[in-house]
């Protein structure tokens, strides 16, 4: 299924694009993600997985990564603090710079779910070969990282789902 935006060639096969990215994104992280217990959501996931694999972070570097706005985070932070997985510590000489680290509980837990949560996005992807997975990581990193004066001169149109 496909736009039902009346518009140009290029505007319509530009919709239909994002619709198939859009949906193959939710049900391919919908699965892959099925695993992850009930008490921890997409985005705690997400912010754990970065500190394993990035070390202690500023809370607006951590921020930026997983594309969340501060209040966003901050919310899913204290949530994951209040979890007993994560601290979070000011800078004395700057109160606006929060570092956040993981916990050895958040440690002993994301280390061993991320294997399950990698050996589930392989099995989602494996339906690729190689090439196309490259070719499919390429393209969105292509489309991702637009130059955003040229994202910004271009008008969005609103598509039906």
């Amino acid at each position: 299924m496909g736009t039902h935006y009346v518009g140009t060639k290029s505007e319509v096969d530009a919709l239909n694009a994002y619709i198939k990215l859009v949906r193959a994104a939710e049900s391919v992280s919908a699965r892959a993600h099925a695993i992850l217990p009930r008490e921890i959501t997409l985005s705690q996931f997400s912010v754990l997985e970065t500190l394993l694999h990035r070390g202690p972070l500023c809370q607006g570097v951590l921020a930026g990564k997983l594309l969340r706005s501060g209040g966003n985070l901050t919310l899913i932070v204290g949530n994951l603090e209040k979890m007993g997985f994560v601290t979070r510590v000011r800078n004395p000489d700057d109160r606006r710079y929060i570092t956040v680290s993981l916990t050895e509980t958040g440690r002993a837990f994301i280390s061993e779910l991320f294997p399950r949560v990698a050996a589930s996005i392989t099995r989602e992807l494996g339906a690729l070969s190689t090439a196309e997975q490259f070719t499919l990581g390429w393209l969105c990193k292509k489309a991702g990282t637009r130059s955003t004066s040229a994202a910004a001169s271009t008008p969005v149109v609103a598509a039906e789902a």
